[in-house]
């Protein structure tokens, strides 16, 4: 995936004109399909056991690892619902569309300038919104929801992807220096990725002391 990442970006050259010919972004659409999918699977878990618990006060979530890992805390502060429904029912909405499009895009279906830009809105949205997910369940919930988690993990680099992407093609108005930068980036989308990822860990042992109470739980689970 990096290396189609990169090969991606090597072959474009944001100075010259816009082609007709120019090759589908198959690196992009493949691992939009993986991040659509990943995500789809941690809504639909996620919407299971909040029903679940629902008809059940009694049940027990399987994703309730420990003390600091488990889903129950999440499903069933009010963070856990902002819109007066089931947070992971966005998930279940939003991350077929981005399946479609991944799909869409292998099959050779080609995209307007807006319909990207509109995409990337909603990823950029969907970012902001995991992103204050995190504060609440680091700083406020003190409780790290497995499938959560895979949510913020398919979220971040999904948003990067794409708005480097659209940055590059000129799909969302940038001068020439920030489409060649945007460009070069783009092959470093894993990089980038890991960075935000070890941001997170960082904030969350600093705040929590997560590794070790991880760590703690997940011996428990399995001893």
């Amino acid at each position: 995936m990096l290396s189609q990442l990169r090969a991606e970006s090597a072959c474009h050259n944001p100075s010259m004109p816009d082609s007709p010919t120019r090759s589908r972004p198959v690196g992009l659409a493949v691992f939009l399909l993986i991040a659509g999918g990943l995500g789809l699977l941690a809504a639909f878990e996620l919407s299971i056991e909040k029903v679940l618990s629902l008809s059940d006060p009694s049940h027990i979530p399987g994703c309730n690892v420990g003390v600091l890992v488990g889903c129950s805390t999440n499903l069933a502060s009010w963070q856990g619902g902002v819109f007066g429904f089931p947070n992971p029912f966005i998930g279940l909405m939003a991350w077929p569309v981005v399946i479609t499009i991944a799909v869409a895009i292998l099959a050779g279906a080609t995209f307007a300038r807006w319909f990207w830009a509109a995409f990337n809105v909603g990823v950029a949205g969907a970012l902001v919104f995991v992103g204050w997910l995190i504060y609440q369940s680091i700083y406020v919930l003190d409780v790290l929801c497995p499938w959560c988690m895979l949510t913020w993990a398919v979220t971040i680099p999904t948003f990067w992807a794409l708005t480097l992407y659209n940055l590059r093609e000129g799909h969302i108005p940038a001068s020439a220096r920030v489409r060649r930068i945007a460009g070069a980036w783009f092959g470093w989308v894993p990089l980038i990725t890991i960075v935000c990822y070890v941001v997170v860990v960082l904030l969350a042992q600093a705040q929590m002391d997560a590794i070790p109470r991880v760590v703690l739980d997940l011996r428990n689970a399995f001893s």
